[in-house]
């Protein structure tokens, strides 16, 4: 079991559920970025994932697409991130995962990418836009690098698929709440409950389920922890408190209250 899952099923046992906090690697700049990951750890995240800047993010809202451009700046360059990765793995201890469309990946070159993961102690990678039938020999170069590879289902996502998505996952399964791109601030509804509802007993017991997109606040996170998902992941919102420059300690106590979502002990 990779230290991924273990953080996630220890906070999982200790409180209900995983939090898991998002933010842009660069925003607002290099050293404000640092200082608020270290401030997103202090608040009590469980794990931290890390978006890589890209011209096109499709699958993301306005909040974090503004966020890479402001991001894109200084944060040109995937060995730009790893930089960034390399000085806040110095920093905090929670696992931390990088967030990236497949492009910036390919042309860095795949294997010399989940090598140099490895080396600086990165957990896992999400690429949303990397068809998991063509995955497999992504995947087996990040097990033997030891980094974990969570996919993404949807409300949508058949039995089947299901099936092969939760194969070729670790690290946890990336359960989207809903349709549409990141962000947003809408409650967790019936459709959201009753995917977790349905999706939770057909994934393998080792494999945590983890909820994101579109939530927002300590209610949003309750209510999917307590409808069985593992964990719980906020972007935009973290994001958004970034943009509108708030200190570092305003943003650890805005992870402090995500982080009591979670706790049904």
């Amino acid at each position: 079991m990779n230290r991924l899952t273990r953080a996630i099923n220890r906070a999982k046992e200790e409180d209900g559920g995983a939090f898991i906090a998002y933010t842009m690697a660069g925003d607002p700049d290099p050293n404000g970025f640092l200082d608020y990951v270290k401030a997103i750890a202090d608040g009590g995240a469980d794990v931290i994932e890390l978006g890589v800047p890209f011209s096109d993010p499709v699958a993301d809202g306005p909040t974090i697409q503004a966020a890479g451009n402001r991001a894109l700046a200084s944060t040109k360059e995937l060995k730009d991130v790893f930089d960034l990765a390399r000085r806040a793995r110095r920093s905090v201890e929670v696992p931390l995962v990088l967030m990236s469309y497949y492009n910036p990946v390919m042309q860095f070159g795949e294997t010399r990418f989940l090598e140099r993961c490895s080396d600086l102690g990165i957990d896992g990678v999400i690429l949303p836009d990397l068809p998991v039938s063509e995955a497999q020999g992504y995947g087996e170069r990040a097990r033997e690098n030891s980094v974990a590879t969570p996919f993404l289902a949807t409300p949508s996502t058949d039995a089947n698929r299901l099936r092969k998505i939760t194969a070729a996952a670790s690290g946890f399964l990336y359960l989207v709440a809903r349709p549409g791109t990141t962000g947003g601030k809408e409650e967790v509804g019936n459709l959201t409950t009753k995917a977790i509802e349905s999706t939770s007993p057909e994934v393998p017991d080792e494999l945590p389920v983890c909820v994101g997109f579109g939530l927002s606040s300590p209610k949003a996170v309750n209510k999917v922890v307590r409808a069985g998902a593992d964990g719980a992941i906020v972007g935009s919102a973290i994001v958004e408190k970034i943009a509108d420059g708030k200190s570092p300690k305003d943003l650890r106590d805005f992870v402090s209250t995500l982080k009591q979502g979670t706790k049904l002990r």
